[in-house]
């Protein structure tokens, strides 16, 4: 059953598919460490372990892209399984009962989704209907139409302007024109 511990993270013991077609399940400690960005898997309790016992197994939550119950096909005779995708894996869990898998399910969800902050993060409407304000020397500069020729193997592109009577210039009378 999960439970929150002193550092408020959901622990628990699940059992974990040893690798995704083996079909094989190992009990394992789980704890959900939504401050750390990640879920952790141990061999026990990591109190019961000895001092410097690791993690067998980790998962960042930003990876996880869905939770969800595991169906009849994709694990048959495994009651009460859901699976995580994450990346291009997926991690095949069992829990004890329907209400841990509920639990689990839910708070591995809620952990792994991407939240946008509300509030006074995001301008006004008339903030974002201004245009940017462009200092002096950045402004760009005016778009000039040219010709592309191909000459001795070489690309030539040869600026065309329009003179001030509304005419073509022709090549290169932009710098006569200006």
């Amino acid at each position: 059953m999960p439970y929150l511990d002193r550092q408020n993270r959901i622990c628990g013991f699940l059992d974990i598919e040893e690798n995704e077609t083996c079909g094989k399940f190992l009990r394992r400690y789980f704890i959900l460490d939504t401050q750390a960005n990640c879920l952790l898997w141990y061999m026990d309790n990591p109190q019961n372990l000895a001092i410097g016992a690791g993690a067998v197994g980790s998962l960042q939550l930003t990876y996880i892209s869905k939770v969800s119950i595991a169906t009849p096909k994709q694990k048959p005779k495994t009651p009460f399984c859901f699976v995580i995708n994450a990346l291009s894996q997926r991690y095949f869990l069992q829990a004890s009962d329907q209400k841990d898998l509920q639990d689990w399910v839910e708070a591995l969800n809620r952990a792994s989704k991407i939240t946008v902050p509300k509030g006074g993060s995001i301008p006004p409407a008339t903030e974002i209907a201004k245009p940017p304000v462009v200092p002096q020397a950045q402004e760009r500069k005016p778009q000039v139409a040219y010709k592309t020729e191909i000459i001795g193997g070489v690309v030539v592109h040869t600026p065309i302007s329009i003179n001030q009577n509304g005419g073509d210039g022709g090549e290169g009378s932009d710098a006569a024109a200006h």
